[in-house]
């Protein structure tokens, strides 16, 4: 069984940034597309950056010029790096395989990102 562990979210003042981390406990990490994923309270979680496995990125729009999602397949651990980071980022952060693969990996706890305005 897969199992996700999300890190390094926080208060932040707007116009700030974060490090987001989640290590998967898989030997075949490499071999896996990726996503991070937000939610925010009374809304459903939404897909925000992906990556491939051969390192290519999407991203939701409202974060194309802001975030980078990147992964390290030595350490097995995807990252979402936030910068100029704006109330409406608020929300818990939670990473697995993207939305179209069917079945997804159960979900971790997340890590909460609060942006102060």
């Amino acid at each position: 069984q897969v199992q996700l562990v999300e890190s390094g979210g926080g208060l932040v003042q707007s116009g700030g940034s974060l490090k987001l981390s989640c290590v998967v406990s898989t030997n075949l990490f490499n071999l896996y597309d990726l996503a991070w994923y937000r939610q925010v309270p009374g809304k459903q979680r939404e897909s925000i950056a992906t990556i491939s496995k051969s390192f290519t990125q999407t991203y939701l729009p409202a974060v194309e010029d802001r975030f980078i999602i990147f992964r390290d397949n030595d350490k097995k651990t995807l990252y979402l790096q936030m910068d100029n980071l704006k109330h409406e980022d608020t929300g818990v952060y939670y990473c697995n395989q993207p939305s179209y693969i069917p079945l997804s990996w159960p979900w971790g706890q997340g890590t909460q990102v609060t942006v102060a305005s």
